[in-house]
C-alpha cells in the first residue's frame, strides 16, 4: 500500500513537472513571439527609401536573436562574442571607464586624507570597491571575447579570441590591475593605497574616449570636456600629494606645510581639500602667491610641480585654443567669403541697393544652414554612401517628384549626385519666357509663380517638392517652343531648389535606355497637353533616327567583316612569306653540301694529264644533269620566280676545269 502511494506520489510530481516545461516553453514563445511582433511594428521602413537603398545593410556581425532569459544559460557565455564596432562594447566601455574614473579619484583621496576611512564612510567605500573589481573581472572576460577582423570579415572562434587576448601586453596590464593586494591588510591594517594598482587600466579609458569621440554628434564639445576632466585630475592628485607631504613633514611646522588641524577648522576634511586643491591650481598654472618653502625638499616639490605645470598645461591650453577655432572654422570660412565679396563690390562700384540684398542673401543662407557645401562635406565617403546620405537628406523633396517614383535605383543615384542647390531671394528669376533651357529645377523650399512675359499675370504658383523646366531639356522632336522657355518663373520669397544641367542629366541617361524612353513619353504628354507637339514633325525625326540606328548598324557590321577579311588576308601573305624563307634555306643548304663535297674530293685527289685531255668529252655528258638531279633541286610553284638565278649567279655557279677534271677522275676510280 505504501508502495502503491509512493509510486502515485512520484508519478503525480512527474507530471506537474512535465507540466510546468509545457507552460515554461509556451509562455517562453509567447513571449518572444510578442517581442517579435513589438520589434516588427517599431521597425517600419518608408517604401520609397527602402526601394532606393544603394548600400547593402549586411553587417559583420551575423544577427543572432537574444533574450533575457538566455543571459542565465551557459550556451550564451560560452558562445559569446563582441563586435567592437557595435553600441553594446561602446556601453560595456562607458561602464568600465566609470570604475576607473572611481578608482582614479577616490583612491588617492582616502589614501591621503584620512578623514574619509571612519566607518560610516567605509560602509560606502567597500561595496564600492568590490563592485569596480567585479567589472574588472568582467571586462577581461568580455576583452577575452572581442573579435577582430581577418580578410574584411569577424573572426568568431572563441579559442583564438582568448589566446589572443592572454598573449598580449593588455593582459599583462589587467592582471597586475585586479591583483588582489587587500590581503595584505590583515598584515599592514587597512591602508587605501594598497589599490592604487587599479589605476593601471587607464588604456580602457583611453580606449572609451577615442570612441566617444568618434560616436558622439560634438566631438568638439567632447573633446573640451575631456581636456577638463584631465586637468581637474592633475590638480587633484597634486592637491593629494601636497597634503601628503604636508603630513610627513608635519602639519603647522612652516608657512608652506598645511597648517596644524588642531587649530581652527583646519581638522575638517572640506577645508583640507579645499585648501590642497587651491595650492595645485595656484602651483600648477606658475600663479605664484603661495607661501615660500623652506625644506629643501619642498622646493624640489615646487620646482616639479611648475615644471609638470608649464609642459602640460601649455599642451592642454594649446589643444584648447585649437579646439575652439575649428568650432569657429565654418563661421570663419563663410566671414571670409562675404568679406572677399564685399570688398570686390566696393571696388566695382556697385549700388548700395544690390549690395544690401547680396549681404541679405548671405544672412539667408548662414541661418537656414545652406552655406555647407554637400559635395565638399561628402567627398572622402564612397559615392554609393554619399547617394544614400544625399536620399535620406532630401528624402521629403524627392519622394514628391514624379519622375524619380518609378526611376531606376542607379539612376538615381546618379542623378541625387549631379543636384545642385541654389537659394534665390525674393523677386528673382529662375528663368524667362524664351530663354534656352539648360537646366531642370526641383523645389525644396519655398514658393514660387509662374508669371507672364511682362511678369504681371500669374498662372500658378509653385510650392515643396514642384519640378519645371524638364521639358526644355529632353530635347524632344517636334517641340513647337524649340526648347526655349514658355513662361517666367520668379521667387515669391527666399527659395531653395536643386537644379540639374541638361548635360548631367544625359550623362546619366546614356546607360539607362528605358529611363530615357520613359522621360521622353512624359515629356510629350506635357506637351500633348499644352498642344505644344508637332506630332508629324516627332514621327519624322523617330523614323530618321530608327533609320539612322540602322545605317549605323550595317556600318558596324560592314567594319566588322571587313576587318576580319583583312586579317585573312594578312594570314596568307604572312604564311606565303614563311614558306618563300623556308624554300631558300634549303637551297641555299643544298648548295652549301654539294660545295663542301667537291672541295673535299679536290684535296684527296689531283687531276692527271690523262684527265685532261678527256676533260671536253666528259664536260659535255656532265654539264647534262640526271633526272634524279632534276627532282631533288625542284622548286615550288610558289617558289619558282624569287629562287631563278639570274646570269651573274649563272656564271658563277658554273663547274670550273680543276672541279671537272676531279669529277672525271673520281668516275674512272669507280
Amino acid at each position: 500500500m505504501i508502495e502503491r502511494l509512493r509510486r502515485k506520489s512520484s508519478s503525480a510530481e512527474r507530471s506537474v513537472s512535465d507540466a510546468r516545461k509545457k507552460w515554461g516553453k509556451a509562455i517562453s514563445t509567447v513571449r518572444r513571439g510578442s517581442a517579435a511582433a513589438r520589434r516588427e511594428s517599431t521597425a517600419v521602413t518608408d517604401p520609397f527609401l527602402e526601394r532606393f537603398t544603394v548600400t547593402g545593410r549586411a553587417s559583420l556581425d551575423e544577427f543572432v536573436e537574444h533574450y533575457f532569459t538566455d543571459i542565465f544559460t551557459a550556451q550564451f557565455w560560452k558562445e559569446l562574442v563582441i563586435n567592437p564596432a557595435n553600441p553594446s562594447y561602446y556601453y560595456l566601455s562607458l561602464l568600465v571607464t566609470c570604475a576607473i574614473l572611481y578608482n582614479l579619484i577616490f583612491v588617492i583621496l582616502r589614501g591621503t586624507f584620512y578623514e574619509t576611512n571612519n566607518a560610516s564612510m567605509m560602509k560606502i567605500w567597500m561595496p564600492l570597491d568590490y563592485f569596480c573589481d567585479s567589472l574588472y573581472i568582467l571586462d577581461m572576460f568580455f576583452m577575452s571575447r572581442i573579435g577582430y577582423l581577418e580578410q574584411g570579415l569577424l573572426v568568431r572562434k572563441v579559442d583564438s579570441l582568448s589566446k589572443r587576448y592572454l598573449l598580449s601586453f593588455l593582459f599583462i596590464i589587467d592582471l597586475l590591475a585586479i591583483l588582489p593586494l587587500e590581503f595584505l591588510y590583515f598584515v599592514v591594517g587597512y591602508n587605501a593605497m594598497l589599490r592604487l594598482n587599479r589605476v593601471l587600466k587607464l588604456w580602457r579609458m583611453r580606449d572609451f574616449f577615442r570612441l566617444a569621440e568618434t560616436h558622439t554628434n560634438s566631438p568638439n564639445m567632447f573633446r573640451v570636456a575631456n581636456l577638463i576632466l584631465m586637468i581637474l585630475v592633475i590638480i587633484h592628485w597634486n592637491a593629494c600629494g601636497y597634503f601628503a607631504l604636508s603630513r610627513f613633514f608635519g602639519f603647522g611646522t612652516d608657512e608652506w606645510v598645511y597648517p596644524d588641524p588642531n587649530t581652527g577648522d583646519h581638522d575638517q576634511f572640506i577645508k583640507q581639500y579645499v585648501y590642497s586643491f587651491y595650492w595645485s591650481v595656484l602651483t600648477l598654472t606658475t600663479i605664484g602667491d603661495t607661501p615660500v618653502p623652506e625644506r629643501t625638499a619642498s622646493y624640489m616639490y615646487c620646482i616639479g610641480c611648475s615644471l609638470a605645470g608649464v609642459l602640460i598645461f601649455a599642451t592642454i591650453f594649446g589643444n584648447v585654443g585649437a579646439m575652439i577655432n575649428e568650432m569657429n572654422a565654418q563661421r570663419t570660412n563663410f566671414q571670409h567669403k562675404v568679406d572677399a565679396v564685399k570688398r570686390y563690390m566696393e571696388i566695382r562700384k556697385v549700388g548700395g541697393e544690390l549690395q544690401e540684398r547680396v549681404v541679405k542673401w548671405f544672412d539667408y543662407t548662414w541661418n537656414n544652414k545652406q552655406s555647407v557645401d554637400d559635395r565638399q562635406a561628402l567627398e572622402f565617403l564612397p559615392e554609393k554612401l554619399r547617394a544614400e546620405i544625399s536620399i535620406h537628406v532630401h528624402l521629403d523633396t524627392l519622394r514628391r517628384v514624379a519622375i524619380f517614383k518609378d526611376c531606376e535605383p542607379g539612376l538615381l543615384v546618379e542623378l541625387v549626385l549631379k543636384l545642385r542647390l541654389q537659394v534665390f531671394s525674393p523677386g528673382d528669376y529662375i528663368c524667362r519666357k524664351g530663354d534656352i533651357g539648360k537646366e531642370m529645377y526641383i523645389v525644396k523650399r519655398g514658393k514660387l509663380q509662374v508669371v507672364s512675359e511682362d511678369g504681371k499675370t500669374v498662372f500658378v504658383t509653385l510650392s515643396d517638392g514642384a519640378v519645371f523646366g524638364e521639358v526644355s531639356i529632353l530635347n524632344l522632336a517636334g517641340n513647337k517652343t524649340g526648347n526655349r522657355r514658355t513662361a517666367g518663373v520668379r521667387s515669391m520669397g527666399y527659395s531653395d531648389l536643386f537644379c540639374l544641367s541638361k548635360n548631367d542629366l544625359w550623362e546619366a541617361l546614356q546607360e539607362y535606355p528605358e529611363a530615357k524612353q520613359l522621360l521622353s513619353e512624359r515629356g510629350k504628354q506635357i506637351l500633348r497637353k499644352d498642344n505644344l507637339l508637332d506630332e508629324e514633325a516627332a514621327r519624322r525625326e523617330e523614323r530618321r533616327r530608327q533609320n539612322l540606328d540602322k545605317k549605323i548598324e550595317l556600318i558596324a557590321d560592314s567594319l566588322d567583316d571587313l576587318k576580319n577579311d583583312v586579317n585573312a588576308l594578312m594570314d596568307r601573305i604572312n604564311k606565303k612569306a614563311r614558306d618563300k624563307a623556308k624554300t631558300e634555306e634549303m637551297v641555299i643548304e643544298m648548295l652549301k653540301v654539294k660545295e663542301s663535297g667537291s672541295s673535299q674530293k679536290q684535296e684527296t685527289k689531283p687531276p692527271s694529264a690523262k684527265d685532261t685531255e678527256t676533260r671536253p668529252s666528259v664536260e659535255k655528258k656532265e654539264s647534262k644533269p640526271s633526272s634524279a638531279g632534276k627532282k631533288e633541286i625542284k622548286l615550288s610553284s610558289a617558289g619558282k620566280n624569287e629562287s631563278k638565278p639570274s646570269s651573274a649567279e649563272k656564271k658563277e655557279s658554273k663547274p670550273s676545269l680543276a672541279e671537272k677534271k676531279e669529277t672525271i677522275a673520281s668516275d674512272k676510280k669507280d
